[in-house]
Parts: C-alpha cells; structure tokens; sequence
C-alpha cells in the first residue's frame, strides 16, 4: 500500500500533474490510495466511465494514454481546501485518427489519509480542433 511522504497542497497536485505530463504511471499511483475511484471525463455512466480499486485506476489512467499517445495537460491552476481538491488545465491530445481535443478540464480530488481517494474528471464538451 502507498505512504504518503508529502503534504497535500498544491504543491502535491502539481507534482501529479507533473507525473500525468511524463506519462509516468508508477509516480502517479503512488499518489493514489488502495482504494481509489477515478471517474473519467468521457463514458456512459452519470460520471463518465468509472475505475475503481487501484488495478482498474492503473488500467483507466493507461488508457488516457493509449488514446492520446501525446496527451498534455497544460496552464495548471491548483488548490487544496481540508479533504478536496481541483486542478484545472487545458487538455491537449491527439488520437490515432488525427483527431485533436483541446479543452480546459478540472480534476476534482477527494484525499484520504494523505492521497488520493477520488479522481473526478471533467472536460468542456468542445468539438475536435485542426491539427496544427
């Protein structure tokens, strides 16, 4: 199980934000909690597409980058008030199709115990932009 080794502050979501940008996967997780929940911008539930336990989250934040291969997450703003969180950013990412999202996005964070227990993710419903 993680330990947290840091306060949670802004300072701790703009070290994992620095780790979704270097596609980093191990230094994400250990930002997570055993039993953590990320709920994804896109899917069919009412919180998009839902991963929980620390497999499902590995494999959901793997996924972001299997569909964006060169997904950056740009312009962070942080804070941190008690047990929550939010990072806003403009997301940028390609898919294989040469589709391009580029969006401002907010994570909402709940923390436990020092990490991360809830990732809730939303982006601006915006249509794919030209390649640049």
């Amino acid at each position: 199980m993680p330990t947290p080794s840091r306060p949670v502050d802004a300072e701790f979501l703009r070290a994992f934000a620095a780790a979704w940008n270097a596609h980093d996967l191990e230094v994400l997780m250990s930002f997570m909690s055993e039993d953590c929940s990320f709920h994804a911008a896109g899917g069919p539930d009412l919180l998009g597409r839902s991963f929980i336990g620390r497999e499902a989250v590995r494999e959901g934040f793997q996924l972001a980058w299997q569909t964006f291969p060169d997904a950056a997450w740009l312009d962070g703003d942080h804070f941190v008030c008690g047990d929550r969180g939010v990072s806003e950013s403009t997301f940028r990412g390609t898919k294989a199709d040469g589709t391009r999202i580029e969006a401002r996005m907010v994570d909402v964070f709940t923390f436990r115990d020092g990490l991360i227990a809830v990732k809730n993710a939303y982006r601006k419903d915006r249509p794919p932009v030209q390649a640049v």
